[in-house]
């Protein structure tokens, strides 16, 4: 009888969870880094509020969620340098694998519907990190970039990582 009260117990506080609230955090911690090091950094978040100022290599810690139902975050990461473009990089949270499968074992429809989106853990935000390449400006001595109509002519590891995905062959 103990054990088959002990059963139901866990099974009650199983379906009370959500597997993403037990196998994630609400926040995420950021690492920041530029090449070279030293840019400042901005970090707004999709209300425009700044909620990070200060210089790279930093690691920022930020909320996946805003607090209200479903409420997801974004951000908006700015890194600049004198002598260098400015980058801005955008910051989005969906929804992570626990909360997709987890769920299916764990936390069924209480977990999808009410403790995973009033936690917020069932966010994760993309990307996991930043590593800024700045590229030099036409206004510093290594004139990089061309303003009459030209090319610009950079080797694949000195584009941003989240340029990548956007990159075509041009035959």
């Amino acid at each position: 009888m103990k054990k088959l009260s002990r059963m139901i117990m866990l099974l009650i506080i199983g379906t009370l969870t959500g597997c993403a609230t037990i196998m994630s955090t609400d926040s995420h911690n950021l690492p920041v880094r530029s090449s070279p090091n030293d840019a400042a950094i901005t970090i707004t978040d999709e209300t425009g509020a700044e909620v990070y100022s200060g210089k790279t290599p930093t690691t920022v810690v930020l909320k996946k969620s805003n607090g209200n139902y479903f409420g997801k975050k974004s951000y908006k990461v700015v890194i600049s340098k004198p002598g260098y473009s400015t980058q801005t990089i955008p910051i989005t949270a969906s929804a992570n694998g626990w909360y997709m499968f987890g769920n299916l074992v764990f936390g069924g429809l209480i977990g999808y519907l009410i403790v995973d989106p009033l936690s917020g853990n069932m966010y994760k935000l993309s990307p996991e990190n930043i590593d800024a390449t700045l590229i030099a400006s036409n206004t510093s001595s290594h004139n990089n970039t061309t303003t009459d109509g030209g090319i610009t002519v950079l080797l694949k590891q000195d584009i941003p990582d989240y340029l990548h995905g956007k990159l075509q062959l041009i035959h």
